[in-house]
């Protein structure tokens, strides 16, 4: 079975985007697929309610790391209100689209961020009470 990726991926894949940790991370979180083996960890510095940098480390495939990398050019120095707003199929169509088996991975970075705005805002904005 042939996987067919667009320019855009294959990019991401060979130089993937802000990859690495922050020092000065403020949420961090891991999302993974565990039917595949993916995994991807965010580092996210958030300061009045923006996105003022962001990394992630990854072990998957390159629709995988693609994503991820996607992801961070999509939210960085954007609102929360906005990362919150970010779907898999934003993050697919930033990459010109992606094999369907594939769009899990997408989902993973999408619900990734989510759950460090959901963080962020439960534990350092102080928004509301920690789970």
């Amino acid at each position: 079975m042939a996987e067919i990726y667009s320019a855009k991926v294959w990019d991401h894949v060979r130089n993937p985007r802000n990859v690495g940790s922050l020092e000065d991370a403020n949420v961090v979180v891991q999302a993974g697929d565990p039917t595949c083996g993916d995994a991807v960890l965010y580092f996210l510095r958030i300061e009045e309610d923006i996105v003022r940098d962001i990394k992630f480390l990854i072990k998957g495939c390159g629709a995988a790391i693609a994503t991820s990398s996607a992801a961070t050019e999509l939210v960085m120095g954007k609102g929360l209100d906005e990362v919150m707003g970010l779907s898999d199929q934003i993050i697919a169509q930033a990459l010109d689209g992606l094999p369907e088996e594939k769009m899990h991975c997408s989902n993973m970075a999408a619900s990734a961020l989510h759950a460090a705005v959901k963080k962020y805002r439960a534990t350092v904005a102080g928004e509301t009470k920690p789970l």
